[in-house]
């Protein structure tokens, strides 16, 4: 089932998967948070897993903040730094409600969290402490750093677009082009835009710029989408990950395949085998050479018979990640 250029990661979570994160300067480290209520590092190229760490519920999202530090947060709405060295915590902060989304962005600094009781909260990583509450008018349920701004996915089909210097207003706020509701959301490494998934087998491609002459730019596409007894199965696209280099993207959906998209030419590059179940997290490594699949069945059945929940690791090569010339 795997080739040459995949393998499976030994000692898997016990639960469903919620997200995967190569560390910012190297390929050789992975964090992966579970509803089985863990964070665990992974040694990439010798396959073990280096450290794991719990919280008291689910943990929905998970970042690095440096190489050595993890931030984490969940279904028991604590913020928890991780010092991956010394494998001591620190209980930054709480939100409300349980924590959806943890990023880190480097141009300013900050870590961003993002969650269901329908704020954001900026944290100072030095000290670490909380630094603003920022109201968004729904629950969060995915959000993006590019740059400087900062993109945020909510209930309700709405997409508001922050500078993360000036909290102070939203600089746009935007209605999903999509008619269902957002599942992902994530930014060009270029800055210029950001890709949107739903739950009915759609992905839009949005750019920032408000000018008339860039607008025009955006379109939007059906994808995992399977026909089977001529009757077609949408499913949800609830993973998106960018290549760095290349500013491609690659998806994941419930219908466990991954494609990989160049958004200049609007062509798929390629789709990988079929894995397991459903896609619920992806991650390219920072040099784009590596992709984590995440194969982790979301209940989107309800509570059926289903896989067991996998990381598979693949290399990806430039025939597969780089855009087509014309």
């Amino acid at each position: 089932m795997t080739g040459s250029n995949e393998f499976k990661l030994n000692q898997p979570p016990e639960d469903g998967i919620s997200s995967v994160k190569f560390s910012p300067n190297t390929s050789q480290f992975l964090l992966v948070s579970s509803w089985d209520t863990s964070v665990r590092l992974y040694d990439v190229p010798a396959n073990s897993m280096r450290l794991k760490y719990q919280h008291t519920g689910a943990v929905l999202d998970c970042a690095f903040y440096d190489p050595t530090h993890a931030w984490s947060g969940g279904l028991d709405r604590q913020l928890k730094m991780h010092d991956l060295n010394t494998d001591q915590e620190n209980l930054v902060g709480t939100h409300d409600a349980p924590i959806r989304c943890v990023e880190y962005c480097p141009e300013v600094n900050v870590m961003v969290t993002g969650s269901w009781d329908q704020t954001v909260k900026l944290w100072d990583p030095r000290t670490p402490c909380n630094a603003g509450t920022f109201s968004q008018p729904e629950k969060v349920y995915t959000l993006s750093v590019s740059g400087d701004r900062l993109i945020v996915g909510t209930a309700g089909r709405r997409v508001l677009v922050w500078d993360l210097r000036n909290m102070g207003y939203v600089q746009q706020r935007r209605e999903s082009s999509l008619k269902y509701q957002t599942r992902c959301i994530r930014a060009f490494p270029n800055k210029q835009g950001y890709v949107l998934s739903s739950i009915e087998g759609r992905v839009a491609v949005e750019y920032l710029d408000p000018s008339l002459e860039v607008q025009k730019k955006k379109y939007a596409f059906k994808c995992h989408r399977l026909k089977e007894n001529n009757i077609e199965h949408i499913y949800p696209v609830n993973a998106i990950s960018f290549h760095n280099v290349h500013n491609t993207f690659a998806t994941g959906g419930s219908d466990g395949f991954v494609n990989i998209w160049d958004p200049f030419n609007k062509k798929r590059l390629c789709q990988f085998h079929r894995y397991p179940t459903s896609i619920a997290s992806l991650a390219f490594s920072n040099d784009g050479t590596t992709l984590a699949i995440a194969s982790s069945y979301m209940y989107e059945m309800d509570d059926i018979e289903h896989p067991e929940d996998g990381i598979y690791i693949r290399q990806v090569t430039d025939a597969e990640t780089k855009p087509k010339s014309t």
